[in-house]
């Protein structure tokens, strides 16, 4: 994946609260890394759907706590204005590929979904951080807030990703796990997600079917990227190769729920546990998003086999 060197990024759209912000416990988490806390990546990993996306949504008590410490306008966020202003830096470096990637994102959503869309930034955090679904911490793996209508990540994951689930890892496949937060904003605004009751598992859940639906919207967008502009009219990005989806699917394949528990578990397979869906179905679903382009091909809940 390669950004244009003179193409100009925003940063408007991204917080940067690593160094600053609450350092609390997320509940449930224990403070504990991604590996000790496998039944909450089944959860949460790529997740961030109606139940709050992290531990102890809905809970007033951090709800009430969050404050705005570490918020856009801190000096972390002024220095990434400084230091991710081209693509040039977006090609050099992990925290300025990102911003180029929320940019486009969400410049493609507003331009399929015009005067619905709805922006939404991304917070970038290290350890801990408050949101309006509660503490979240690195463990939580990145989510989508719909509480406060923010998307999560701890830069850390996109290594964890690599040296824990064997995942090839690479920009396109950072860009992509950014790409399905925005898919559950999306989900979000259509009123999506407040169909799905919280909490529901199961190999036809509605929460696998809001995941996959994410993981095709995540699909749709890699589908257009190369087109979308930045601020002069040109295209941001200026190549995706088949390297770049071929990593992605291979990313995909090992956030399935089928995989994390017999890799990462106890090495046996519990479908009425799913969340998130298989492996196979991961990869069918973001392919299909990318092999058409097209957001309507993308109702999981309207087909009775998810693949």
């Amino acid at each position: 994946m390669r950004y244009r060197d003179d193409a100009s990024l925003d940063s408007g759209g991204v917080q940067d609260r690593r160094g600053g912000g609450r350092r609390a416990v997320a509940v449930g988490g224990g403070g504990l890394g991604l590996v000790g806390v496998l039944v909450l990546v089944l959860l949460q990993v790529l997740g961030g759907t109606g139940d709050g996306g992290a531990p102890g949504a809905g809970s007033s008590s951090y709800v009430d706590g969050v404050g705005g410490a570490g918020r856009g306008g801190s000096t972390g966020a002024q220095e990434l204005a400084a230091s991710c202003r081209t693509g040039a830096d977006a090609n050099a470096r992990t925290e300025c590929a990102l911003v180029a990637d929320v940019e486009s994102v969400q410049d493609y959503w507003a331009g399929v979904l015009g005067e619905r869309y709805v922006p939404a930034e991304t917070v970038f955090f290290s350890g801990a951080t408050d949101t309006a679904c509660g503490a979240a911490s690195s463990g939580t793996g990145p989510f989508y807030c719909p509480a406060d209508q923010l998307a999560y990540v701890d830069l850390s994951f996109f290594d964890e990703l690599r040296t824990r689930f064997g995942a090839e890892g690479g920009a396109f496949v950072n860009a992509y796990v950014l790409a399905h937060e925005y898919g559950h904003h999306v989900q979000h605004l259509l009123g999506t997600t407040a169909a799905v009751r919280p909490g529901e598992s199961g190999p036809d859940s509605g929460s696998v079917r809001l995941e996959l639906q994410a993981d095709c919207y995540a699909g749709t967008w890699a589908s257009h990227a190369t087109t979308v502009p930045d601020d002069s009219g040109a295209p941001l990005i200026a190549e995706i190769t088949d390297d770049d989806v071929a990593r992605a699917l291979d990313t995909a394949g090992r956030i399935g729920d089928d995989f994390i528990q017999t890799q990462l578990g106890d090495g046996t397979a519990d479908p009425g546990s799913y969340t998130h869906g298989t492996s196979e179905q991961r990869r069918l679903w973001f392919t299909t998003g990318y092999e058409t382009g097209d957001p309507a091909r993308c109702d999981t809940f309207a087909v009775d086999d998810l693949g």
